[in-house]
Parts: structure tokens; sequence; C-alpha cells
């Protein structure tokens, strides 16, 4: 690891922003003091050649009509040649001013009301209301956990492929943190193939898979399998720019792009805003050292939720991430219900998670920790953690 050139350490007042993490914390927790590690986005700040990127067009003193001009497209493109040896063109690249709105035209434009889409829980929770919302059926492919890890049940996929239009598969996994291995995406797209469904990769997180692992983007393992997959992914988990609306469908299959365009058109979402566009290039264009110290910085962060989970005896048990800035609790065996886990939480430690039970099946008893913060921010959170457990 070179000399550190970013810090991760300064302390951020985040409140009175309109931010989800810090000023919503009233409405979610029915307490306004709790310590927020929740809200997928990190506490650190907007790295400084993308805050210089938006200075420079800001000075700029007309905000009107904007397209994304080829630089844009070749910016992506080059992160995912140089990051995840893919290669994505130009051509197929539809715009989404989310992953979450683009889960959801996809939906509408590919699937009828009816048709059955598989989901594997737990798991990003905006998935079931992405189906369930538009009159299709959910069919839970629900992930085996053994204790300490997760794995997917192909035995069930196969079973309910056959009754399938649609896979949404989260890749890496929010929030059990895997960073799917290439034998298990080849396995679930052998299925998929022979059952003619599509699959819909949410990658938001292909980024931040930590040392010593690996992401594989599924739609670069075999033509055969990239023309049944669309490719969510975004700048926003990586840079922190979720607040910037800018995201990129990656959709080989002409079939699959032009009624998922058509469906972006007519909805008049598709121009986006210019400082998504600016904010977008500069993180992919100059983003790679800081990307790289981000995830050393996170990587001990997770090290020390790990250890201290271990060394404590809590009853509670953190599953080690492959991927993401989010750790998984399991608070089975601390002799609470998941309801007497999260009043403890929120007024006995004052600290905000997300709820297990929000991510469907298998998420009972479970919380979800952000450690995208600095370290003196993880430490106090698990210290009034352990004072309300011990």
């Amino acid at each position: 690891m070179k000399v550190a050139t970013y810090n991760f350490d300064g302390l951020i007042n985040r409140e009175g922003t309109s931010c989800v993490k810090y000023d919503l914390r009233k409405a979610y927790f029915d307490n306004a003091s709790v310590l927020p590690m929740w809200v997928a986005d990190m506490d650190f700040e907007t790295p400084d050649f993308i805050r210089e990127r938006l200075a420079k067009r800001l000075s700029h003193p007309v905000y009107g009509y904007t397209f994304r001009g080829s630089e844009y497209f070749e910016s992506i493109a080059q992160w995912l040649k140089r990051r995840h040896n893919y290669q994505a063109q130009h051509e197929w690249m539809s715009f989404s001013p989310g992953v979450v709105p683009a889960l959801n035209m996809a939906v509408l434009a590919l699937t009828k009301p009816g048709d059955g889409i598989i989901v594997q829980p737990p798991v990003y929770f905006p998935f079931f209301g992405a189906v369930s919302e538009h009159e299709r059926r959910l069919l839970y492919n629900q992930l085996v956990y053994d204790g300490k890890n997760y794995e997917m049940d192909f035995d069930k996929l196969e079973a309910q492929a056959r009754e399938a239009k649609m896979l949404i598969l989260c890749n890496p996994h929010n929030p059990v943190g895997r960073s799917w291995r290439k034998q298990e995406l080849e396995k679930l797209a052998e299925i998929c193939l022979r059952n003619d469904v599509i699959i819909l990769s949410d990658e938001i997180h292909n980024d931040l898979v930590l040392p010593g692992y690996h992401h594989q983007v599924l739609a670069g393992m075999d033509p055969e399998i990239e023309n049944i997959v669309i490719t969510a992914h975004a700048a926003s988990k990586t840079f922190n720019l979720a607040g910037l609306a800018a995201s990129t469908m990656i959709i080989s299959n002409e079939n699959l792009r032009k009624p998922y365009e058509k469906l972006l058109k007519s909805l008049h979402v598709d121009m986006g805003n210019v400082f998504g566009f600016e904010a977008t290039m500069a993180a992919f264009e100059e983003g790679d050292q800081w990307l790289e110290e981000l995830l050393y910085y996170i990587q001990g962060n997770v090290d020390e939720t790990l250890h201290f989970f271990k060394d404590n005896s809590l009853g509670i048990k953190a599953i080690k991430p492959e991927a993401t800035y989010l750790i998984w609790l399991d608070f089975n065996h601390c002799g609470l219900s998941p309801e007497e886990v999260k009043h403890k939480l929120i007024h006995s430690a004052n600290v905000g998670l997300n709820f297990g039970g929000d991510f469907g099946p298998g998420g009972e008893g479970f919380m979800r920790i952000n450690v995208a913060c600095p370290k003196s921010v993880l430490l106090n959170g698990l210290h009034r953690i352990k004072e309300a457990f011990a």
C-alpha cells in the first residue's frame, strides 16, 4: 500500500443537509439521536477531483438541457475494461436516474403482469417492490445460510426457473456481502439460459470488492450469457454520488435494450442532470488511486468489526463480507427476539442499524451495519452495542 493521499478519518457534519441517513432518523427509528449506521452511503468526503470538476461546470452560468456525449460513455467503458476486464460498447449503454428506477423500468418493459420474477433473499429490499408493485409474482429463492456463509440454492432455482420470466441478481450481494464466484454465476446463468429467463444483474457494488476477492461481471463471462443479461451500473456507491442521480444500464441484446429505452423515453426520464454526468466522468477518469485507498480503509474497519464481535461474548456474530462496506450481523443467539434486539439497539445502544426483516425471508434476527465511516465513529458505535448487550 502506498502512502495515503486521502484522509478518511475526518468528521463531517451532515445534519441539516436533507440527508436521509441523518435527517430522517426520527422518522425511521423514532429517535433523532441514534448514531446512524444504516443507509448505504459513506460518511467520507467526496473526492477532490470530483468536487473540482463540479465546481468548474458550476462556474458556467447556464445549466440548460444537456446530452451525454461520447466522452461520458467512454469514461464508463474504460473504467469497466480497466477495473473489471469487461468491454462494453457505447451503444449498449442506456441511462437511468438510479439503479432502483432502472430495475423497475426493466421489469415493466420486459415482463407482464402475472410473470414470475426470482429474487434471492435476504436481499436489498427495493427488489421486492420492483416486482410486487407492478403485479408480477415474487418467487423467493432464499439463500442458504450454514451459520457462517451464504450460498445460492441451485436446486430450488432450477425448479423456479421453469415458471419465471426474469431473475434479479445482486452481484455483489447486499446485505450478506458475497462476491459471487465465477463457477456460481456460470451455474446460475446455465439454468436461466435453459429456461429462457432474463437476468437483471444489479452490480452497483462491483467496485467495492475487498482485498483478496474478485468481482466477476456476469455479462462478461460468455457472449451467450451476455445476451440474456441486463447490467445495472453506477458510480454512486463507489464514489458516494447517490444524490446526483446518474446510473447506466448495459444491455448488449437489442431485443432487450429497445423495449427498455422505449419505456425510459416515454416516461421522459432519459435526460438526466448535468452534474451527475460530470461527476461520473471525473470518478471514472481519475478515481483509481482514491478507490484503492478507500478499499484499504474499509478493510480496516471490516477487520475491526469482525474482531470486535469475535472477542466480545455478546451472542452476536458478524458475517465476514467479501464485498461492500456493509456487514450482516446475526443476533439470533443473543437470547432476545428480533423486536427486543431492535428496541435495545435504538433505545439502549442508541445506534441505528438496518432491520434484517426488511430484507425479506431469512432476514429476521439479523441487522445490517454500515462501516463506511471514520474509524472513531465505528468504534463509538461498537462500544455502544457492547455496553447495551454485555
